[in-house]
């Protein structure tokens, strides 16, 4: 006699997919867990490498800030002793430059007018003197005009016989400020 199955081998069947399709979803589940700590652990590890060689740079670009700061001023220290070096070359070259000018006011003065005060700031002089007739002022500034060491004669106040006279000093060809 045949045989006939009455049993509900279908529904067992079902049963059963369902619980194989929880184990892999299970599995699967524990599996993208671990996939995702994997990764974070991962990416913890090349964030805080990042971060060492970030705070390293940091102390390096610290210390290059503090290097270019000395280079810069060491950079003006330089700078101030070639300026300084610049003034005392000017100075030496005009040292004789006021022996001349000085000559120069010795040989020039015509008789008849005297200095009282001769000032200089930079390179103009002041002169305040006495003199016996306003003719020999004007011979005075022609001669200061003709001279090799002073120019620009100009006139200042001019009370009875006393005066204010002005006058440039010519740089010596060669030195600093010379034409």
């Amino acid at each position: 006699m045949p045989r006939i199955n009455l049993l509900p081998w279908r529904e067992q069947q079902r049963v059963e997919r369902k619980k194989a399709f929880a184990v892999g979803m299970f599995g699967a589940f524990i599996g993208a867990v671990a996939v995702a700590g994997v990764a974070w652990f991962f990416v913890s590890q090349m964030i805080d490498a990042q971060r060492e060689r970030n705070n390293r740079l940091r102390a390096e670009i610290q210390v290059l800030d503090k290097m270019i700061e000395e280079i810069n001023s060491l950079e003006q220290q330089k700078q101030q002793f070639v300026a300084r070096m610049q003034i005392i070359e000017t100075l030496q070259r005009s040292r004789p430059e006021i022996v001349h000018v000085f000559d120069t006011f010795a040989r020039i003065i015509p008789d008849g007018v005297y200095l009282t005060a001769l000032e200089q700031t930079g390179r103009q002089f002041k002169l305040t003197g006495v003199t016996q007739s306003p003719t020999r002022i004007s011979d005075f500034m022609r001669a200061i005009h003709a001279s090799e060491w002073i120019t620009n004669p100009g006139l200042g106040p001019i009370d009875r016989n006393n005066f204010v006279l002005t006058a440039e000093q010519v740089a010596a060809p060669g030195a600093a400020g010379a034409p």
